[in-house]
């Protein structure tokens, strides 16, 4: 063609999560049954949606408002409602005295979005290319990879400490805010995917203040924020943000859950602090026009779902369910020689580690796992040549157990291991999922 019309960032679009769906399809052919654990779908898994949120659903289907356009930003008394939400948190409850609080929120504060998917898409796809945001390394594939692509080069990572728990390496934040101009913004995400750590208060406003020393704005990833195991210390971030621009991505996907919904939203935090803040919110107000809206039915039910007297409950007991199988996930983990899993406290995942000294021995590229016949062994050795070695052993275990989970190489990270899902709902079934991962990968670690 007479001109090259592929983005620069077009090779940086990675989704490892969904990208190892396709090598799993091809073992078909040896009848391999597959055990999907790289994908956080609750309802895939096996959790039935409880009964009071199916009537509101079935009940906002007979309304006719719920096949029509919502506005463009979405549903106005929807929006109302969780800016009053945003609100409670923010004003009700602040953490910590601040000098300069937090904008109060409205509903022109609230846009939703088809899932956080097209939100993220439009948050780095309307920034400016010179202008990056940094983020976490394990890093959540779809933040990392619209990021990079948006600028056309990797990803800018800070370090995720797994000797302190997962916590961000603050000194590391900070040193390259500081001698790297180009960046305009935070990213986190609390509770963080895929790591399941939970950011305690003093860590969150060490972002805010970061952000303000410097003249940045924060992205802020609350996907999982009502799924906080309990003992565990946190805050959202309208709570410590002061007078700091900021977004809050959140969505009903997982703690609902409804998932296929495609409903999210970004709440927006002192949109009128700064005037380029301002400007850059209102493009994404004007690139949702492009699109008309968002699904209106996920919406509507929103204010019902959330201010229903069982919701708080219907939360308590999905963060004890999960807690109880991070234990499991942790237990069997325990002991085994060269691996380490960190217990998380919050979301729905737990990330294996392999001791990097005793992975990166020389004998990466040529470990294998016990397969059922010598064809299997010959098509998993080519297509493994050349891959990330956390991804040579992903791809073994498929072979070699029918379980799939995601390599932490597809989360922008050097360390190697795995993640995996808390979310299968047979209690005989998960043990056994977890005992053959910690078993495959010591074995895996040894051959």
């Amino acid at each position: 063609m007479r001109r090259d019309m592929v983005h620069p960032g077009a090779g940086e679009l990675r989704y490892e999560i969904r990208e190892i769906v396709s090598f799993a399809r091809e073992l078909s052919r040896w009848n391999i049954p597959i055990v999907w654990e790289n994908i956080g779908d609750p309802v895939k898994k096996g959790e039935a949606i409880e009964g009071w949120i199916k009537d509101i659903v079935r009940n906002r289907v007979m309304d006719d408002l719920s096949y029509a356009y919502s506005d463009t930003e979405g549903v106005r008394e929807t929006r109302a409602f969780l800016a009053g939400l945003a609100n409670q948190r923010s004003i009700s409850n602040p953490i910590g005295a601040m000098a300069n609080p937090c904008e109060p929120l409205g509903a022109d504060d609230i846009i939703f979005f088809n899932g956080l998917g097209d939100a993220v898409a439009k948050v780095f796809g309307f920034l400016k290319r010179e202008a990056r945001v940094l983020g976490p390394s394990p890093a959540y594939s779809t933040l990392s990879s619209a990021e990079a692509a948006h600028s056309g080069y990797k990803h800018l990572t800070y370090r995720l400490d797994p000797e302190r728990d997962w916590m961000p390496d603050l000194e590391d934040v900070e040193y390259k805010v500081k001698y790297n101009d180009a960046i305009a913004g935070l990213l986190f995400i609390n509770p963080d995917n895929p790591t399941g750590a939970v950011y305690p208060v003093e860590i969150l406003k060490e972002f805010v203040r970061i952000a303000k020393t410097y003249g940045l704005f924060i992205i802020a990833d609350e996907t999982y924020a009502n799924i906080v195991f309990p003992g565990t210390k946190t805050a959202a971030l309208s709570q410590v943000v002061g007078d700091v621009p900021a977004l809050a991505l959140r969505s009903i996907s997982k703690e609902v859950p409804w998932p296929g919904a495609r409903s999210g939203w970004i709440e927006v935090y002192n949109r009128h602090s700064a005037p380029q803040f301002e400007r850059y919110v209102q493009s994404l107000v004007d690139a949702k026009r492009l699109e008309v809206c968002a699904t209106t039915l996920p919406q509507l039910c929103i204010p019902e779902i959330m201010s229903d007297s069982r919701y708080p409950d219907h939360l308590e007991r999905r963060a004890r369910m999960f807690e109880g199988r991070a234990q499991e996930a942790a237990d069997a983990f325990a002991g085994r020689g060269g691996l380490k899993l960190i217990p998380p406290r919050g979301a729905l995942y737990a990330t294996a580690l392999f001791d990097p000294e005793r992975f990166f021995d020389g004998r990466e590229q040529s470990r294998t796992l016990p397969v059922k016949d010598r064809s299997l062994a010959d098509f998993i050795t080519r297509r493994t040549e050349g891959l990330a070695p956390d991804k040579r052993f992903v791809y073994w275990l498929l072979a070699a157990t029918g379980i799939c989970v995601v390599p932490l190489s597809g989360f922008v990270s050097e360390l190697p291991g795995f993640r995996f899902t808390l979310l299968e709902q047979d209690d005989e079934k998960r043990r056994w999922i977890y005992r053959t991962l910690a078993e495959a990968a010591e074995a895996y670690l040894e051959s």
